[in-house]
C-alpha cells in the first residue's frame, strides 16, 4: 500500500513470521502479479475494459446489474464508508448477509476503499460471531436486516460502527459514482477467512489481493475454463471461500454472470437453472444427490459444468448424477488456508472416484510420518504448495500447518502413478456434513452445558444422505434417566446455542467414555 499517515496496520502487524510462511510458486501457469493492484478494481475494471460493461454481472429475481452498474454501486459504497464511517485502509469490515447483489457490491466496495473483508455466515449465533469479532476486531459491522437469526442488538457496541444494509442502500445515492480505488500492494491483506478449528478461538487465514486473483487464474482458468457467456449459480455462501470464488470472483474474472437466490433445496436450484439457463453450478455432494431425485420433467440442458466441493464426493453420487444427466461432476479439494481448490479435474481428465490431479500452478506430495514423500499408492498426509498458501493471523498454529515450505492440509490421500489423488480420510476431528465443516470439540462444549449431561464426546458417523452426521456419546449426570424426550431436549438446547447445522443428529447414552491412562479421550474407540 502507498505510504500514508492514515493506515490501520492491525492485520499487517499480525502476519505470522515470514520464516514460517509456505513457499509460493509463480510461473507459466500462474504468472506473478504487479507490485500494486486492488483486486476489486482489477476484477470489475478488468471486466469493463474487456468489453463486458453492459453484460449482466449479478442477477437476483427481477434485478440484474451490469458490470458498469455493479462498479458504480461499489464506488458509492466505498465513498460512503470512507466519508461517513471513517474507513481507512487496513480497517476490517464484517459482513453478515445472504448472497445478494448488495453483498457483492459491499465486498467490492470495501476492497476498493482499502478495507479488509470478513464475511460471515448468516446462521451463526452470537457466541460464534463474538469469537470471530474477538479475533478479527472489525471496525465496522454491516448486517442484513430480517435474518432468521437476529444479532443486530447484541452486536451493538462491538465495533466503531454498526450499519444495517437498508441504511447503506438508502445513503448510497447521495454519493458520486466515481471512486479512485486505493492503490493497495499486491501483498496487502484483503480478506480474513475463518476456519472451523478444533480447539479454542476460530483461526483467521489472511489472504492478499493477489490471492483473490490467483484462485481464478489457477483453478478457474485451467480447470473450469469459463466463457463470458457462462452463467454461474450455486448454494455456498460468500463467507466460504468456495462460494466466494465460484459465485463472485470467477464470474467477474472472465466476464460471466452469476445468479443469486433466496432459500435453498433442490427445487429452488433447479428453478434457477431453468429460469436463467445456468451453465456452471457450485454445490456440495449432498445437494447433487438430492437434485437427482427431482430431475423428472426438469430442463437442465444448459448445464455444462457442475462443481462439487466441501466434502469428499462419493463415487455412487458421481455415477448416479452422470447416469441421469450425462454430466460428470467436477470433484475438487481446497482449503480455507489455500483460499480455493488445488486438486481437481474436468472433462475427459475426470477419473470417477478420484479427487483429480494437481491444478496447474500447484504441486503436491504424500508424506509419511517422517515428513518425507511416500511412494505412489501409499496413504499419507497430503501437502501442497502453489501461488496461494497459509498465513494465520497471529501465527496461530502456523508451524503446524506449514512444514518445510509445504502446506499440510490434514487430509489423508493416496496418489497413483498417473498423478491422480484419491481421498482416504480426514486427519483431524473435523466432521464434514452436507458440505459444512463442524468441529467436534465445539459441539461437545455445547452439549455438556445441558444440565443433564456429565460428559460428552462427538464423532462423525457415515450417513447416506449427508455423507456424515454428528453423533454425540453422552454420560448423564447421576440419577438422570435416558429417554427419547431427553434426546430431543438436548438437541433443541444445542441448536439454540450454536448454528443449527452443527447439532448432534444422533445421540447415544453410555456409562463412561473411553479414555487413555492419562485421561485423554480415545475418540478412535468410539469410531
Amino acid at each position: 500500500m502507498n505510504n500514508s499517515a492514515h493506515i490501520d496496520t492491525f492485520a499487517k502487524d499480525r502476519l505470522p513470521d515470514p520464516e514460517t510462511w509456505p513457499d509460493f510458486i509463480f510461473g507459466e501457469d500462474v504468472p506473478s502479479y504487479p507490485d500494486y493492484l486492488n483486486a476489486a478494481d482489477e476484477l470489475l475494471g478488468g471486466a469493463i475494459k474487456s468489453g463486458y460493461g453492459n453484460k449482466p454481472a449479478v442477477i437476483m429475481g427481477d434485478a440484474s446489474w451490469s458490470y458498469e452498474e455493479l462498479n458504480r454501486k461499489s464506488n458509492q459504497i466505498a465513498a460512503l464508508l470512507v466519508e461517513e464511517y471513517q474507513l481507512i485502509p487496513g480497517n476490517r469490515v464484517l459482513l453478515r448477509g445472504n448472497n445478494t447483489p448488495l453483498l457483492a457490491a459491499l465486498w467490492y466496495g470495501i476492497l476498493k476503499a482499502g478495507g479488509i473483508v470478513i464475511t460471515t455466515m448468516t446462521m451463526l449465533r452470537q457466541k460464534e460471531l463474538d469469537a470471530i469479532i474477538a479475533v478479527g476486531k472489525p471496525d465496522i459491522i454491516i448486517i442484513e436486516e430480517g435474518l432468521p437469526i437476529d444479532v443486530i442488538e447484541t452486536c451493538a457496541g462491538k465495533a466503531s460502527h454498526l450499519i444495517l444494509c437498508g441504511e447503506i442502500e438508502q445513503r448510497m445515492p447521495d454519493k458520486g459514482e466515481m471512486f479512485d480505488a486505493v492503490n493497495t500492494a499486491t501483498d496487502d491483506i484483503a480478506l480474513l477467512a475463518f476456519t472451523s478449528g478444533t480447539t479454542g478461538l476460530p483461526k483467521a487465514t489472511m489472504h492478499f489481493h493477489r490471492d483473490i486473483l490467483a484462485m481464478a487464474d489457477s483453478f478457474a482458468r485451467h480447470v473450469l475454463k469459463p466463457e463470458p457467456d457462462d452463467v454461474f449459480c450455486g448454494s455456498p455462501p460468500l463467507a466460504f471461500t468456495f462460494g466466494l470464488g465460484g459465485l463472485l470472483v470467477f464470474p467477474a474474472r472472465f466476464g460471466a454472470s452469476v445468479v443469486y437466490f433466496e432459500g435453498g433445496g433442490p427445487e429452488v436450484l433447479l428453478n434457477m437453472i431453468e429460469q436463467h439457463r445456468v451453465t456452471t453450478l457450485f454445490t456440495a455432494p449432498t445437494a447433487y444427490k438430492a437434485i437427482i431425485q427431482h430431475l423428472d420433467g426438469r430442463d437442465i440442458t444448459s448445464l455444462k459444468k457442475c462443481i462439487s466441493a466441501g466434502e469428499n464426493l462419493p463415487l455412487t453420487v458421481s455415477d448416479s448424477f452422470h447416469k441421469r444427466t450425462d454430466i460428470r461432476l467436477i470433484d475438487g479439494i481446497g482449503a480455507t488456508e489455500m483460499i480455493h481448490v488445488f486438486i481437481s479435474a474436468s472433462g475427459d481428465e475426470i477419473r470417477p472416484g478420484s479427487t483429480g490431479k494437481m491444478v496447474p500452478g500447484y504441486k503436491a506430495e504424500i508424506w509419511g510420518e517422517d515428513n518425507n514423500p511416500l511412494a505412489d499408492g501409499q496413504a499419507g498426509r497430503l501437502v501442497v504448495k502453489g501461488p496461494t498458501g497459509c498465513r494465520y493471523l497471529n501465527g496461530d498454529r502456523q508451524e503446524t500447518y506449514v512444514v518445510n515450505g509445504w502446506n499440510v492440509t490434514g487430509d489423508i490421500f493416496k496418489k497413483d502413478t498417473d498423478g491422480y489423488f484419491w481421498f482416504v480420510a480426514r486427519g483431524d476431528d473435523i466432521i464434514i456434513s452436507a458440505g459444512y465443516n463442524i468441529a467436534s470439540p465445539e459441539v461437545e462444549q455445547a452439549v455438556i452445558k445441558h444440565e443433564a449431561v456429565n460428559e460428552c464426546a462427538v464423532i462423525g458417523v457415515p450417513d447416506e444422505d449427508r455423507g456424515m452426521i454428528v453423533k454425540a456419546f453422552i454420560v448423564l449426570e447421576s440419577g438422570v434417566k435416558p429417554n427419547e424426550s431427553l434426546i430431543k431436549d438436548i438437541q433443541t438446547f444445542v441448536k439454540s446455542n450454536i448454528a443449527p447445522y452443527k447439532y448432534p443428529r444422533a445421540i447415544e447414552f453410555i456409562d463412561q467414555l473411553p479414555k487413555s491412562a492419562t485421561g485423554k479421550l480415545l475418540r478412535k474407540d468410539l469410531k
